[in-house]
């Protein structure tokens, strides 16, 4: 059986959007057939019905009401679709047959712009990425802003891993054969995939040049053009049409700002806590007071990309210190900003013909507080400021013509009239007058005939079949004037005229409503084309109003929080006095928070160990130094008494224990792939923070990985990066003696009896132990536990008591003797020395003492070795059903490591 036509149309459609569900216009509902209905059904919990279709089933069906399809688009996108939307493209009282029906758009996560559903605080981008055998172009815009952005860079995943967390787009478009790992690690974090052949990122630069000018396509090298046309090709595709507010190309390379990697983003939680994943908890939580959400949107930006150019940075800084030194006048600046609407996205609706009239009413109310910005703004002397006033567009023409055109509180309909104001257009005018007038105009036409006349009898009246018409009575034909009146009808008792007033009246009113709504609707679309020509105009003056909101906004989070101007230097100097976290802070108690110092340099300082218990507030510490020179870096003042900051190229972190089952890696594993990436990419000029490295495999591999790492940063004359280095290896203090620039800090406790205050404060010296029993018992272990550990530990300690842990970093790399430590990775070897001690080494599988004797005559042991019984015994005993999947890889990382032994 063939499928009804209707049917055959929608199957028709659907096959050109197979990876869309398809919303089909059918009268008042948007209606989905087969699987798409009962996908959608599904995802916004709607009743599945069934549609005879020609088949011998009936096929399944969905559907929704026409005028509240955006708020299932809002849900339907949050969970990861595409919709296609088809319209009837033909007035149905009018088709011959079937009415004619076609997709006018597409919507997808990263091209939905609907500010109703989309975060008003942040971008919503759409990224393209495009390599070669060599390099790597990344694309991205934002359609409801009309930013775009592109770079190009030599081809590695870490450094486009970088990029996408610093955009978090939405949708990412790739090339078919992309590499399998990164499309793995995309989709791992949640952004949708859309693939595209080579020839949708080929050469063709059609669509480019019909989208930018040529200006702007000179910056471009041949592979961004390859992104930049994939993106433009995309968003045609699914917009069905040019977008005027995308018209500038910023072009910028990656050194341009400071790199901050993913792992950096989430450990510092610039934008997002690590646990709830919302901006409360977060960097951008305690610094965002912005009065617009373009101001929003811009601070998150800086926040993301932080300048590493010296000038740059000082500008805004100066811009802020008048701003702070005039606090009268950034509160007029910021009540001036409150009264602002989202003018990028207004312009990103008008753009996109998406613009209503209540739009254009919040541009005009915003566009009307322009002129006192720029007259505040008259008499500032920083560089920022005075560029503001001298560059901002008051916009007054716009502001006139929707002032004069538009009603203040118009309909969000823009099609059903009631839109433009009086006197704007005479036609409406009149239109207007008939539609609500109408009876009047009547009477008054009645008065006016019957006083011409003199004829009292004399009616206007009113038929369906006729319309209008002047009826006299027979016994006042006689007083008819002649020439003035066409009969029109003839009754038994009377005539009915017209004449050529009552025609015209007549079609006033009949034909008003439908008219003025029209003339309305095409006079808006006028005045809508109108302002599209200004649109680069708008999008310059919305960006100095985001700044300055941004500025204003550091200015008054400055007073508020007491926050001082930081000074900057490239002598890689971090001197910060009194230094706070700004976050932590403002989540206890006023005053509590400890402050604390901290000295950075390439020569003495260059490398801090910090040992001291744990929750004593040493990853605070450390996050809080990286935070304070981040925010020097954005332009803020910063949480402390008094600071110096060195010019930063990069921060990197390695804190925290995490694990990435689903790539198939340990705690361990993840904890040095990202040691790994720290060594490999970080400079002279990078800030690293480092904690517990080594703490997830066994006490002594631990120990000589760290102790490797601060060598290695320490040795390497291209790196010796400024380094916080936490630890509970308190061996490691024993390098402040033997290495350059390192230095031994300890955070103070204070025992009182049998408990252990934690002090919060750095102190120059390292610790000598970690207070983990009287940590257990703060988190609140059973009493019965704690004892008992209590005993355990006095007992390891007095077995213990006669051995030293040392470590000697002038062991040989490789020593071939079998009476030598092996170090060859690390140019380490430990040692534990004691008296009369039984080692186990395995050989051929039998038990036998073993001794070194050092330089020193002391006794130096081989450990790490176990007899080949013991491993069995080992494996055997493992119980792993008891093991969590955490457990189960970082022990089979253990056996394959001990078994490698043998």
């Amino acid at each position: 059986m063939a499928l009804s036509p209707m049917m055959q149309q929608y199957v028709d459609t659907k096959e050109k959007y197979k990876d869309c569900l398809l919303f089909f216009r059918v009268g008042d509902f948007y209606e989905m057939f087969f699987e798409d209905a009962e996908i959608t059904s599904k995802a916004l919990e709607l009743v599945l019905t069934g549609k005879d279709c020609g088949l011998p089933s009936r096929a399944p069906m969905c559907g929704i009401p026409y005028h509240a399809v955006n708020t299932y688009l809002g849900r339907l996108i949050a969970k990861g679709f595409k919709v296609a939307i088809c319209e009837q493209v033909e007035d149905p009282a009018t088709a011959k047959g079937l009415v004619k029906r076609d997709v006018i758009k597409v919507v997808t996560p990263g091209t939905y712009n609907d500010t109703n559903f989309i975060d008003e605080q942040r971008n919503n981008f759409v990224m393209s990425i495009y390599s070669d055998s060599n390099s790597t172009a990344i694309a991205v815009t934002d359609i409801s802003t009309g930013d775009f952005l592109c770079t190009s860079f030599v081809t590695k995943n870490n450094l486009i891993s970088d990029e996408i967390s610093k955009f978090s787009p939405k949708e990412i478009i790739l090339k078919e054969g992309i590499d399998e790992k990164l499309y793995k690690d995309i989709l791992y974090l949640g952004i949708m995939v859309t693939k595209k052949e080579d020839a949708y990122f080929s050469s063709d630069l059609n669509d480019l040049q019909e989208q930018f000018s040529e200006e702007e396509l000179s910056k471009l090298n041949d592979i961004e053009k390859a992104a930049c046309v994939s993106l433009i090709k995309y968003i045609k595709d699914t917009q069905k049409c040019t977008l005027s507010n995308i018209n500038k190309i910023d072009k910028y390379e990656i050194l341009d700002y400071m790199t901050i990697d993913s792992n950096t983003r989430r450990n510092l939680e610039l934008t997002e806590n690590i646990h709830e994943k919302n901006k409360k908890g977060s960097l951008l939580w305690v610094l965002d007071k912005t009065k617009t959400s373009m101001g929003s949107r811009q601070l998150r930006k800086w926040i993301e990309q932080p300048l590493i150019n010296k000038n740059e940075i000082e500008n805004r800084l100066s811009a802020v210190e008048e701003l702070y030194n005039n606090l009268s006048l950034n509160e007029d600046l910021r009540t001036a900003l409150h009264d602002i609407y989202d003018i990028e996205r207004i312009v990103g609706k008008v753009a996109t013909n998406n613009v209503n009239a209540k739009d254009l009413i919040s541009l005009k109310n915003s566009l009307k507080r322009i002129p006192d910005l720029k007259a505040l703004l008259k008499d500032t002397s920083s560089n920022k400021l005075s560029y503001y006033y001298n560059n901002i567009d008051e916009l007054t023409d716009i502001c006139n013509l929707l002032e004069s055109a538009i009603i203040d509180e118009p309909p969000m309909s823009i099609k059903e009239g009631g839109i433009i104001k009086e006197g704007y257009n005479s036609e409406v005018d009149e239109l207007r007058t008939a539609k609500f007038h109408g009876k009047e105009w009547i009477a008054a036409l009645e008065n006016q005939e019957r006083e011409f006349t003199g004829i009292k009898s004399l009616k206007v009246g009113y038929n369906k079949v006729f319309g209008y018409y002047i009826e006299i009575t027979r016994s006042n034909y006689d007083s008819i004037p002649e020439g003035r009146y066409i009969r029109k009808q003839t009754l038994a008792n009377a005539e009915r005229f017209i004449t050529e007033e009552l025609k015209q009246v007549e079609e006033k009113i009949l034909g008003a409503e439908e008219k003025l709504s029209a003339l309305e609707y095409s006079l808006f679309s006028d005045i809508r084309n109108a302002i599209e020509k200004e649109i680069q105009r708008m999008q310059k003056t919305s960006k100095i109003i985001s700044e300055l909101d941004c500025l204003t906004n550091f200015a008054y989070i400055a007073l508020e929080n007491s926050y001082v101007k930081p000074n900057l230097n490239t002598e890689g100097i971090i001197d910060i006095q009194d230094g706070r976290h700004p976050v932590v802070e403002k989540v206890i108690d006023k005053g509590e928070f400890v402050s604390n110092d901290t000295l950075l340099d390439r020569k003495n300082n260059n490398l801090l160990i910090i040992t001291g218990p744990n929750m004593a507030g040493k990853s605070t510490y450390m996050r809080q130094v990286a935070l304070i020179t981040l925010m020097a870096h954005i332009g803020s003042f910063i949480p402390a008494r008094e600071g110096n900051i060195s010019i930063c190229d990069k921060i990197f972190t390695r804190i925290g224990a995490s694990d990435d089952l689903a790539g198939g890696k340990s705690t361990f594993m993840v904890e040095m792939w990202e040691v790994s990436n720290i060594l490999n990419n970080a400079t002279s000029n990078s800030l690293v923070l480092l904690d517990e490295v080594g703490r997830g495999t066994s006490t002594y591999d631990g120990l000589s990985i760290a102790w490797s790492v601060v060598e290695y940063i320490c040795n390497s004359n291209n790196l010796r990066c400024k380094t916080l280095f936490a630890t509970h290896y308190h061996e490691l203090t024993k390098l402040e003696k033997e290495l350059e620039g390192v230095k031994n800090y300890s955070v103070s406790v204070k025992e009182v009896d049998d408990t252990v205050i934690f002090l919060r404060k750095i102190v120059e010296g390292g610790a000598d132990q970690s207070y983990g029993i009287e940590v257990a018992k703060l988190a609140g272990l059973p009493e019965k536990v704690i004892e008992r550990a209590k005993e355990i530990l006095q007992g390891l300690e007095e077995k213990n008591s006669n051995k030293e842990i040392s470590i000697n970093p002038e062991v040989p790399k490789e020593v071939s003797s079998d009476n030598e430590v092996t170090a060859k990775d690390t140019d380490i070897a430990v040692k534990e020395v004691a008296v009369d001690e039984e080692v186990q080494k395995p050989k051929h599988g039998k038990s036998h003492k073993k001794s070194v004797v050092n330089e020193d005559g002391a006794m130096q042991l081989d450990f790490g070795m176990i007899s080949k019984e013991n491993f069995i015994s080992k494996v055997k005993d493992l119980d792993i059903l008891t093991l969590t999947p955490m457990d189960a890889m970082n022990k089979l990382y253990e056996l394959v490591k001990e078994a490698k032994e043998f």
